[in-house]
């Protein structure tokens, strides 16, 4: 008996920041590829997860929430934005139900207006949304934008309607052959997938203005020999003294917490134990230095010369 043609197709996964991207992709993988915070602009770099199933792989790209650059980082997470959106099959637009419509939004359908680009339209969180009505004002004002092809609420937290959206996803695959490896989940190289994880546990941890200056340099990454333990050194990047203080916290203390956090997801993550040493340094301004983003892993292409 004949087998199926694989099929495959490359989605962008777009919108305003904090409507649940990362999330999104985490939901439809099934794994953590893409980190998550309650903040804005948690993610800086395209992400990629790849999800295979049966003759199909659908191969994400969670992208930056669109915002008006303020430095030369900002500068960079809009042009992989536009980046994604020009060189993918077909894109999931995702909202916050009940939220209004916003200049990141109106903007990328008029990017979509421009490409001609297949969109599906995923209305996120409704788990938060008491009065289900709410729903439908959100399905006529996008409508009236856009010609969607399909609208899918649903809740990356609960899982509900992602099923759903992979049905209409799926829509958009066509012929061809596998770009990646039936078992492989992400094209991140794990240096970068450790220093997202670090970041993140900076993130869920600081309340005050530290998390958006923040970076995470991995210094060593390597294998003991003999042995199944990960020893990676990294050091988090900050541009105050003052915000060094709070990284590090009383005795210590705040720096032992976003370590033991960041560890155990490592290990999650990498399947073997792992030995993390953190440092906290100083470097004032780093996202207007265009050489210490590079180093920090964004592609220079992402860059003015």
């Amino acid at each position: 008996m004949k087998s199926s043609p694989q099929k495959t197709a490359f989605i962008a996964i777009v919108g305003r920041p904090n409507t649940g991207k990362s999330s999104l992709l985490n939901a439809m993988i099934g794994q953590k590829v893409s980190i998550v915070s309650k903040k804005p602009q948690t993610t800086r770099t395209r992400v990629t997860g790849i999800l295979t199933r049966g003759n199909t792989q659908i191969v994400f790209i969670d992208t930056p929430g669109l915002l008006k650059p303020r430095d030369k980082l900002g500068d960079y997470m809009v042009k992989a934005v536009d980046g994604s959106v020009a060189g993918v099959d077909a894109c999931v637009l995702v909202t916050q139900a009940a939220a209004p419509v916003s200049p990141a939004d109106l903007s990328l359908i008029e990017r979509f207006k421009a490409l001609g680009m297949p969109v599906i339209l995923a209305i996120n969180k409704i788990d938060l949304l008491e009065d289900k009505t709410k729903l439908l004002e959100d399905i006529e004002k996008y409508s009236r934008l856009y010609e969607f092809e399909a609208v899918v609420p649903l809740s990356a937290k609960t899982g509900n309607g992602i099923d759903l959206l992979y049905d209409e996803i799926q829509k958009q695959c066509i012929e061809g052959d596998f770009f990646f490896p039936e078992d492989e989940i992400t094209d991140q190289p794990d240096r970068l997938i450790a220093s997202e994880v670090i970041r993140e546990k900076v993130l869920r941890n600081i309340e005050r203005e530290v998390p958006h200056g923040v970076a995470v340099a991995i210094e060593s990454f390597s294998m003991r020999d003999g042995k199944d333990i990960l020893d990676i050194e990294a050091t988090i990047i900050c541009e105050k003294a003052s915000h060094k203080g709070i990284l590090i916290g009383k005795r210590g203390e705040m720096l032992k917490q976003i370590g033991t956090q960041a560890r155990l997801d490592l290990e999650r993550f990498f399947e073997c134990k792992v030995s993390l040493g953190l440092w906290v340094k100083v470097k004032e301004d780093w996202r207007n230095r265009t050489g210490l983003l590079m180093d920090f892993g964004y592609d220079s292409r992402n860059f003015d010369d």
